[in-house]
């Protein structure tokens, strides 16, 4: 009895850390266009963080027994101003992503409601890039988890809209 009262107690606190702040949706998009268009914003709409190459990259067929497959995506503030990253996570339990900037790694992070969400907090100045290592498991889902996939990795930042890379796949056995 005692042991299952702990586990209750220990499942509802790791559901207590991983909430939304309030505000917030889980598709990384604020509920509040203020928050979008507000002090933090760049004047006249510039971009801040671009992706360097393209924000989509396809592994084309893997299989489930090679195992893990990784791809970096270049990031960029092509802003005057710094920008800081808040919050990442992917779309599915099967996909992680680490914030690799000066010699350092932040991460991995993954799937909201799978774990924290923690705050990254890390500041990228201007004319500064970083990398987002995506790490896709093709045997995560099991045998279900056959067929194309779609993933996504979302970056929310203080200066407006969140960042989403996306990649996709033909798994097989």
């Amino acid at each position: 009895m005692i042991g299952i009262v702990g586990t209750i107690i220990i499942f509802g606190g790791l559901i207590w850390i991983a909430r939304p702040e309030p505000g917030e949706r889980l598709d990384g998009v604020n509920a509040s266009v203020n928050s979008a268009i507000g002090s933090d914003s760049l004047a006249g709409g510039e971009e801040a963080l671009t992706v360097a190459e393209a924000n989509n990259y396809d592994f084309g067929t893997i299989s489930m027994a090679a195992g893990e497959v990784t791809h970096q995506f270049k990031i960029k503030n092509t802003s005057s101003n710094a920008v800081t990253i808040n919050k990442m996570y992917t779309s599915c339990m099967c996909t992680t992503a680490t914030l690799m900037m000066n010699n350092k790694q932040f991460g991995p992070y993954g799937m909201p409601g799978h774990g924290a969400t923690p705050k990254i907090g890390q500041t990228v100045d201007p004319d500064e890039e970083v990398n987002i290592e995506v790490v896709f498991d093709p045997a995560a889902h099991g045998p279900a988890g056959v067929g194309r996939i779609q993933r996504t990795v979302t970056i929310e930042n203080n200066i407006g809209q969140p960042i989403e890379l996306q990649f996709a796949a033909v798994v097989t056995p």
